[in-house]
This record gives structure tokens, C-alpha cells and sequence, in this order.
């Protein structure tokens, strides 16, 4: 059955619960481990939505459970006919050009804004929940970092493509007569992120450095802070999807909601949780970062030109919004998330 046919079938005859959800990005990092996650909650009938001419992003999928792929132009066009009309019980929006480098400001608009306004209209007109991934690049240089307009001031065009929809979303969201939820990741790390290149987590970085030559490159400091104690609010994937399932499970919740741990971590403390846990694979006793800095492990390279006045030194996410939607789960802090992940790592090779 072809997934036009698919989804009109599915909109004539099911029952609520028998819908379908739609993860965009699904071959992503943060998509993918999206599809997992309702795998594991017993979810199967799960369209997977993306662009996979970055062919080897299927990985991503290969233990996963879907009713069906489509590519991202593909789902579009099938919006279009109608061919998910009623189809749907909520729609898990995570595919983006997330390159914070990228200059194109055409193309990352299209991709980022445009895109979102279309599947927002969708959901709007269906009464289907829709769930996005905002960004903590919308904050910029900022050093408070809640959900409102005087915190926001992205450094590049990435940070204002994902602006300018939560701008929309803000000034519309008192009319929505549906579920409509933003989550500003911070910097996300874990499984299935392998295919990002320069733009994987500096956890998965670090590890691979240190395998492959023995030390971990950190920036010398700037904006006032020590070599590698620039601070960034990490947060573990798994937290993430539990977000996530979170607002999937309580449709009367909308908002924007910064989506990360609530503590600021420096890259110093990234690096020697990557590098404990490589020496642990390696059946060695771990070291802090002093003795770290003394044996060589940990180099500082100079902070790149290119990237002055487009970094942010500090983040850390406010978390009373989100808390007072109720959720009240820890998170893992860089010790126990980038430590586990890093021993996945090397238990994987």
C-alpha cells in the first residue's frame, strides 16, 4: 500500500488510539532516539519523516520500528492532498538544519521557518499536538536565559530562523485551540549523533581525540573565563526524550520551555568525564583535571577568529517554566551522562 493510500486508509476507519505520530528529523540524533523511545513504550505505528540524501543516516533507523519513511518533500506534497487528514495523533517536529556555522541565510529560513509554519498550519487546522525543537541559540550573548523576549538576541542566522517561529508561536498561542509545545535544547549529547561531523557534542569530539591521539583540544578562555571553563548547560539525550514524552502524554500543556539540566558545566569538566571513562575501557585508574593538565591530555588551542562575537561562553537553562508544567524529573548531570555515554562509546569501538 503506498503511504498516500496508507495514511487515507488510516483516517477513515481507526480509532483515536490507532493513529499514527510523525517524527521530522527521524533520522537525526534527537529524532531518531525519539522513535526508539516510543518503541519502547510499545508505539510502532510511527512515520518516519526526512531528507536522507546524508545516506548514512539510515543507521539511525535500523533498530527502530516505523509503519513507514517518507522523505521530507514527499510528506509535504501528501499534506497538501489531504492524505493525512485525520490521520494523525500528534506530530514530533525535529528536523532542521542545525549547523550554527551555516551562512545561508536563504536556505536555512526555508529549511527552519518555513518548514515549521507549514506543519503548524497542519496541526492547527487538524487539532493535532505538535511538539518542536527550538534552541538555546535564540539566547545569544544573553546571561539569563528564561522564555521571554528580553533574554532572546541570536548570535547567527541558525539562532534567528528558530526565533522568528518561536516569536510566531508566542504571539499566536493564545488562539490555538490545540497542543503547541517549543523546548529550547541546550547541548545535547548521546547515542546516534555520529553522523553530525563538526557538529556532534563535544563529548562525543573529546572521546574520539583522546582514542585516536591521546589528548582532548579545549579553546583557551574567553569572554573572561580560564582555558576550557567557558560553561555550556549539557544536557543527555535520554533527558531530552523524556521532555519530550512528557508534553506527548499531557495534551493540555502548551508553551515554550527551555529544555535543558539547570546547571552550567565547563568543558574542562566534558573532557575529563570522556577521558575517565576511555581509561576506564582501557582498564586504567581515572585522574582529575589537574593531573590531566600536567601529563598532556588536555591541550588548549587558540579561541578560532571566525567565531568571535557567534559563541556563547555561558548558558544555562531556566527551568521554572518547565517545572511548573509539571515536570519534575532530574536530569543527568555531565559526571553521569557524559561518563555513560563515553563508556557506550568505547564498549561499541
Amino acid at each position: 500500500m503506498k503511504p498516500v493510500e496508507m495514511a487515507r486508509t488510516a483516517s477513515s476507519h481507526t480509532s483515536e488510539a490507532a493513529k499514527m505520530i510523525v517524527v521530522t528529523g527521524a533520522a537525526g540524533f534527537i529524532g531518531a532516539n525519539l522513535v526508539k523511545a516510543l518503541n519502547a513504550k510499545g508505539i510502532t505505528r510511527v512515520i518516519a519523516v526526512d531528507d536522507l540524501t546524508q545516506g548514512d543516516r539510515f543507521r539511525n533507523l535500523v533498530d527502530c520500528d516505523i509503519e513507514d519513511y517518507l522523505d521530507k518533500d514527499e510528506f509535504l506534497a501528501a499534506l497538501e492532498r489531504g492524505a493525512f487528514d485525520g490521520a494523525l495523533s500528534a506530530l514530533l517536529h525535529q528536523g532542521a538544519c542545525s549547523d550554527t556555522t551555516e551562512s545561508n541565510g536563504r536556505y536555512m529560513m526555508q529549511n527552519n521557518y518555513r518548514y515549521s509554519r507549514r506543519l503548524l498550519d497542519f496541526c492547527l487546522a487538524q487539532g493535532t499536538p505538535f511538539i518542536y525543537a527550538s534552541s538555546a541559540a535564540i539566547y545569544g550573548a544573553h546571561n539569563a536565559f528564561r522564555e521571554s523576549p528580553e533574554c532572546e538576541g541570536p548570535l547567527n542566522v541558525y539562532g534567528y530562523s528558530k526565533h522568528l517561529f518561536d516569536q510566531f508561536v508566542r504571539r499566536e498561542l493564545a488562539r490555538f485551540t490545540s497542543q503547541v509545545v517549543g523546548l529550547r535544547y541546550f547541548n545535547v549529547y548521546g547515542p546516534r549523533e555520529q553522523h553530525k561531523g563538526r557538529m556532534a557534542s563535544v563529548a562525543f569530539h573529546f572521546f574520539n581525540q583522546y582514542r585516536a591521539s591521546g589528548r582532548v583540544r579545549l579553546f583557551e578562555g574567553s569572554d573572561g573565563y580560564a582555558d576550557g571553563e567557558q560553561r555550556r548547560d549539557f544536557v543527555a539525550v535520554d533527558d531530552v526524550v523524556k521532555v519530550n514524552l512528557f508534553f506527548l502524554e499531557n495534551h493540555l500543556k502548551s508553551g515554550i520551555y527551555n529544555c535543558g539540566t539547570g546547571a552550567a558545566q565547563s568543558f574542562n569538566e566534558v573532557a575529563v568525564a570522556a577521558i575517565n571513562a576511555a581509561r576506564k575501557a582501557q582498564g586504567v585508574a581515572p585522574l582529575t583535571l589537574a593531573a590531566m593538565q600536567a601529563q598532556g591530555l588536555i591541550e588548549y588551542i587558540a579561541f578560532p577568529q571566525d567565531l568571535k562575537g557567534k559563541y556563547q561562553s555561558y548558558t544555562q537553562a531556566d527551568l521554572t517554566a518547565l517545572r511548573a508544567a509539571g515536570y519534575q524529573a532530574p536530569f543527568l548531570t555531565v559526571e553521569q551522562g557524559v561518563g555513560r555515554y563515553c563508556e557506550a562509546l568505547a564498549a561499541a569501538g
